[in-house]
């Protein structure tokens, strides 16, 4: 399989925290779509001789976006959402990756809020190139959508004409550029 993806090197990649971007959206007041991105996040992949034996994990500073409102950070930071107190980290570690068509499913372990969850994201493979700087690197793009519910996200409210000020079903986006180890 790795003759049918250009470049392919197997080895350990450092994600690149600049250049990567791990987002979540979720619908606000029935209406819009609510996306913010977390700032501080870190992980490795490890890119197997059979590509297919490849792992992945990554940790998130679930306290590291910003919402524009300091009140509106507090609760989202509070007990009803993330609870960064008890819960600074959430950790997602694969299990296993398989082909789907001309990308990937790659089942993982979602740990937020100190709850671990079986999740499956949609992952394409963008490639394999050389920086500016002459470094291997790596790029990923992945999506899946999670109930807030089964992490123990339960805050509920709803608006008199019956939508939830926010949503259960949250998207997750993943866009990872990666270093090779080796070449850092």
């Amino acid at each position: 399989m790795t003759s049918t993806i250009t470049g392919y090197i197997a080895g350990t990649w450092d994600i690149d925290p600049i250049h990567s971007d791990v987002s979540f959206v979720v619908r606000h007041l029935g209406l819009t779509r609510y996306r913010r991105s977390f700032e501080r996040f870190s992980g490795e992949i490890v890119t197997a001789a059979d590509p297919l034996g490849s792992t992945f994990h990554a940790e998130i500073d679930t306290a590291s976006f910003d919402t524009g409102l300091e009140s509106f950070n507090r609760h989202l930071l509070g007990g009803e959402f993330f609870d960064v107190e008890n819960h600074p980290t959430a950790t997602l570690r694969s299990t296993g990756l398989r082909e789907h068509g001309e990308h990937y499913l790659l089942d993982a372990d979602l740990t937020l809020r100190g709850v671990t969850k079986a999740i499956t994201l949609d992952l394409e493979l963008l490639g394999f190139g050389v920086g500016l700087d002459g470094t291997p690197k790596a790029a990923f793009s992945a999506s899946t959508t999670i109930s807030r519910a089964d992490f123990g996200i339960v805050f509920q409210s709803k608006l008199a004409n019956g939508n939830l000020a926010v949503g259960d079903e949250v998207r997750v986006l993943v866009e990872i550029e990666a270093v090779h180890r080796e070449a850092a």
